[in-house]
């Protein structure tokens, strides 16, 4: 690392290309490897081709990987080898044999991924690839309608190509969610999608995963009463809602004495409320840490049924949450920094204002590194606000670290815009 070569070129304009790679060919001569060891080869990177389907490219580090031949993934099991080439430019050149030091290619692999090492079965594996973890993230949703399987296929194809690309169906806010190296990278992404696989996606900021939970505790009855000529539906239940200890999820408690509710429709009571816990009840995201005390209710002995107990449950519940104090919990973050020293105080600012708690600083030769717990909610631009404040030379990884109380005004203001939604939905 005393000397480092730079070579300048635009591969759009066909300018020093042959300088580039007759650089590669003087400084970088490929590792010499014994043919005649047993094969292992490592997989570099993935294309997907619209004629041929996936192809993986490798370098060759012992041995020779042949055509029409069986090989071995130590990640993902047994693979055949159908035909290898040489990759030159568009060109594939066909050949038998794929010799250490050298790079092939092969089509058609059912599993095998950039990063595998391929070889028979008593080669070990090459070490994983260190791929740095998303610091952007948009939700994507189709600009046509009809459009959704045809993004989630395109994406999972590119994702395919480009291990640093990271999809996720969120099962809380039930967005497409795709992540990156940052928005210039999300944006290469859509465009590629528009231009291989011929569907245009729209984004927008993800919605943050929240969860609902009590502050108080409240009783309150569900009754689920239709008894109008023929079979009718009777279900009361009385219980009581409040605050579980953080972790402990969904706590259920029958308290019921006697036989006021019949002991075979009491877990459809349970199921009714924990139906409406998952779809949420104050903001529509899912509630957890709860304790719910089955304590009275009336049946009858001709209309009550399981789907009636289950409907009193969810009634019951919405009324004794809205009376309970309800509250938000978001997600919170471990973030790390690294910034030059220069930018450490705009830095610290930043993070301030955006809710966090410094945990501390330390130097690194000349940087710094900032760790701090932020809101998830206030890291959803930090990408582009990073590269702003230090000119583009800060990094940062974040993880979810746990889930805290949100502020009161702050979750009002959602409370308050779901409901109203809610309510013009009704209508």
């Amino acid at each position: 690392m005393k000397v480092i070569p730079v070579v300048c070129a635009s591969a759009t304009k066909l300018l020093g290309v042959r300088t580039l790679l007759s650089a590669i060919c003087d400084l970088l001569p490929p590792a010499e490897g014994d043919p005649s060891k047993p094969p292992q080869a490592f997989v570099f990177a993935t294309a997907a081709d619209p004629f041929v389907g996936r192809v993986n490219y490798f370098k060759v580090l012992g041995g020779c990987v042949k055509s029409d031949s069986h090989v071995h993934n130590a990640r993902a099991g047994d693979e055949r080898v159908a035909t290898l080439f040489f990759p030159r430019g568009k060109e594939h050149v066909n050949t038998p044999e794929v010799c250490a030091g050298d790079i092939g290619g092969v089509a058609k692999l059912q599993h095998t991924l950039t990063g595998d090492t391929l070889g028979d079965k008593g080669v070990s594996p090459l070490p994983a690839l260190e791929l740095p973890p998303p610091v952007f993230s948009v939700a994507v949703t189709p600009k046509s309608r009809g459009d959704e399987e045809k993004i989630g296929t395109g994406l999972v194809r590119l994702a395919e190509e480009d291990p640093t690309l990271h999809i996720e169906r969120n099962e809380i806010t039930h967005q497409m969610v795709i992540a990156g190296m940052g928005d210039v990278h999300l944006d290469v992404i859509l465009e590629k999608l528009k231009r291989k696989y011929g569907v245009e996606a729209a984004t927008e900021t993800p919605r943050v995963a929240y969860k609902e939970t009590l502050a108080g505790t409240a009783k309150a009855e569900g009754r689920h009463v239709k008894q109008s000529g023929g079979h009718g539906q009777y279900a009361i239940c009385v219980i009581e809602a409040g605050p579980a200890d953080r972790g402990e999820g969904f706590v259920w408690q029958d308290k019921i004495f006697g036989g006021s509710i019949p002991q075979n429709f009491r877990p459809s009571v349970q199921k009714g409320i924990v139906d409406t816990m998952a779809k949420g009840v104050v903001a529509g995201y899912p509630m957890e840490d709860i304790r719910v005390a089955l304590l009275d209710g009336k049946f009858h002995t001709v209309d009550s049924s399981d789907m009636a107990f289950q409907i009193a449950g969810s009634l019951a519940i919405r009324k004794a949450a809205v009376d309970a104090s309800p509250v938000l919990l978001e997600p919170i973050m471990d973030v790390e920094v690294r910034v030059p020293e220069r930018y450490l105080g705009d830095i610290m600012s930043d993070l301030n204002t955006k809710r966090g708690k410094i945990a501390g600083t330390e130097p690194d030769d000349g940087w710094q590194i900032v760790r701090a717990q932020v809101p998830e909610s206030e890291m959803l631009k930090f990408a582009l606000d990073l590269r702003s404040i230090t000119q583009g030379r800060g990094t940062f990884t974040m993880k979810l670290s746990h889930y805290d109380e949100m502020p009161a005004h702050l979750a009002r203001q959602l409370i308050d815009q779901y409901q109203k939604e809610h309510a013009s939905a009704k209508d």
